[in-house]
């Protein structure tokens, strides 16, 4: 027998092994769900966070640490996820994925111990998060191909419905946790990874082996160079582009911003014809020729920004209006905006394993078409809510969100990673990744964006009138109801008082005798904004619907179930021609 041949017989034991199907499903399992509960765990954080470092995030001068806050994490993994699982199938997916456990773990252990303060101690924060950033790529890149690897065609959807569940409803998990521990202590945002993080890493290097053939390649410098600084621009541009610029409530007339959206693009266009005709490219573009694999991808991207744009906008609606009508103060309504949204964590922690393993019997376009058609249908009731709703109707909509979510996500992740040659698991599970944490990204700028100018067109006159209402002269009054909405957005995001942050800034004698009891009431602003943000509200469901309806036609017409076949059943030192064999979808 040939060396070969030994190899992948020896490949095809340990794949057959059931005790190592779930030694990889678990320990991928609890990579991603650390990653993607550290993608999220800081948005409920933030206040607690600035306030231990001694930081006002609101002042003018201090927005980008807030933004970076937010985006330093996802930008690093959207855009070396692709790049991390190329490296994979050359180098080996499991020595990758145990390097991502170690540097995640790294990461985590310096951010608990940072020991500076205001805009040095944000600045410790930022950078060790983009290192948390680096391993969780590692992470993302290689656990749905080690899984793919373990596991046969007829279980891969429902391990991959597990890791799927982990990796979106982590998501949701980090704002419960994050609002949970750090009122208690900040640090203990990030020291809740630690223990977790040497777990996983000590466990990874102890029990994985490599399952897959590797591919022979160079590394691809010119595609990872050009991928690298053109997704950057792009996101570093879009999420500049929601900051207020020259009088305008937004950025995206800054030269700054234009000149990074166009480079940006310029890059990735460049970047694209690269691929195309490199020999070892990062980026495999005849992937996309495979109609499971672009479809899938598609509906992916487009669903990821739909999700990340209804996770931010609930907060702002629970935070901002919502709970503090219902008597809770701004400081805590962090906390319990995460304790309410618990409904959609449950019913997607739910609905995703069951997907999954519905989708080995009956393949993915059925469960994952119907999926988003449940989230279009769910966007629809959010937006016909008044903002002050009845809580179980909110509930109620939230589940089926859950449950359409988690109908789409096991199935289209396993659809897309079984139509791919083997040996091109690596790159397959990075660009579906980078397409997941892209959306993720965009929808920050995408939906404040929306949200922004929604509130534009009603807010300023709105506020203007409200404060002179109750005492608060003109000239102060247009001042605080001209200020660019993000300003209000953001003051709700983080849990302050808007009406008492912008009046903070105003000296004591300009409004005197306004009646400032009722001006910073729990009460005043969420009444004031509940018709202007509704406003914006409607817009922002409305695109979303529309994506969730485009992403389910995308998902329709993916073709019938699409599994790789080689020609002896085993994966192959080199390429496999395309297109692969496919088995029609019952």
């Amino acid at each position: 027998m040939s060396s070969g041949d030994k190899s992948a017989a020896r490949f095809a034991v340990e794949r057959d092994d059931p005790r190592y199907k779930w030694v990889a499903l678990s320990n991928t399992t609890l990579g991603v769900l650390m990653a993607t509960i550290n993608s999220s765990i800081v948005i409920i954080s933030l206040p607690d966070i600035f306030r231990g470092i001694k930081l006002d995030p609101l002042r003018p001068g201090n927005v980008s640490y807030l933004l970076w806050m937010l985006m330093g994490f996802l930008v690093v993994t959207a855009v070396l996820v692709v790049t991390l699982g190329r490296l994979g199938d050359i180098y080996g997916r499991v020595k990758i994925y145990n390097l991502g456990f170690t540097v995640f773990t790294i990461g985590s252990v310096a951010l608990v111990f940072d020991p500076l303060t205001q805009g040095s101690g944000a600045m410790w924060l930022i950078l060790w998060r983009l290192v948390q950033g680096v391993g969780a790529a590692m992470l993302f890149a290689n656990s749905t191909a080690i899984l793919t690897d373990a596991f046969p065609a007829d279980r891969r959807g429902f391990a991959l419905g597990i890791n799927q569940v982990a990796a979106i409803g982590g998501s949701f998990i980090g704002l419960i946790v994050g609002g949970v521990l750090a009122p208690v202590d900040w640090r203990l945002v990030f020291f809740v990874s630690v223990p977790f993080g040497l777990l996983g890493t000590v466990w990874s290097y102890r029990s994985l082996r490599e399952t897959s053939t590797r591919t022979t390649a160079r590394i691809d410098w010119w595609g990872n160079g050009l991928f690298a600084v053109g997704l950057t621009a792009v996101l570093v541009a879009i999420t500049y582009g929601i900051q207020p610029y020259g009088g305008h409530d937004m950025g995206w007339t800054s030269p700054w911003v234009l000149t990074g959206l166009g480079t940006g693009v310029a890059l990735l266009v460049a970047f694209c014809v690269v691929e195309a005709h490199i020999k070892d490219p990062m980026f495999d573009m005849s992937l996309f020729r495979i109609q499971a694999f672009s479809a899938g991808n598609f509906a992916g991207l487009l669903s990821a920004i739909s999700r990340g744009g209804l996770q931010f906008m609930l907060i702002i609606w629970l935070q901002g209006i919502w709970l503090p009508l219902h008597g809770y103060s701004f400081s805590s309504t962090p906390l319990w905006a995460g304790i309410y949204l618990l409904p959609l964590t449950i019913a997607f922690l739910i609905a995703g394993p069951l997907s999954g393993y519905f989708s080995d019997r009956i393949g993915a376009r059925s469960l994952a078409t119907g999926g988003l058609l449940v989230v279009a249908l769910s966007f629809t009731g959010l937006m016909l809510l008044p903002t002050d709703f009845s809580y179980w109707a909110f509930a109620g909509l939230l589940v089926l969100n859950g449950i359409g979510s988690g109908l789409f996500s096991a199935p289209n992740t396993s659809a897309i990673m079984s139509s791919v040659p083997a040996n091109r698991r690596g790159a397959a599970s990075g660009m579906r990744g980078t397409f997941l944490n892209s959306g993720t990204s965009l929808s920050i700028g995408v939906f404040f964006t929306m949200m922004i100018a929604g509130l534009a067109s009603t807010l300023p006159r709105t506020l203007t009138e409200g404060l002179q209402a109750h005492g608060v002269p003109q000239a102060v009054a247009a001042g605080i109801g001209n200020q660019p909405p993000v300003g209000s957005l953001f003051a709700a995001f983080l849990g302050y008082n808007p009406i008492g942050t912008a009046l903070g800034s105003v000296p004591a004698s300009a409004i005197k005798g306004a009646d400032l009891g009722t001006l910073t009431s729990k009460e005043f602003f969420p009444q004031l904004i509940s018709g202007p943000f509704h406003h914006g509200l409607v817009i922002v469901f409305a695109v979303a619907i529309g994506m969730s309806l485009v992403g389910a036609a995308a998902s329709l017409f993916r073709g019938p179930r699409y599994i790789h076949t080689e020609p002896d059943g085993s994966p192959l030192p080199e390429p496999a021609p395309l297109p692969a064999t496919a088995v029609r979808e019952a």
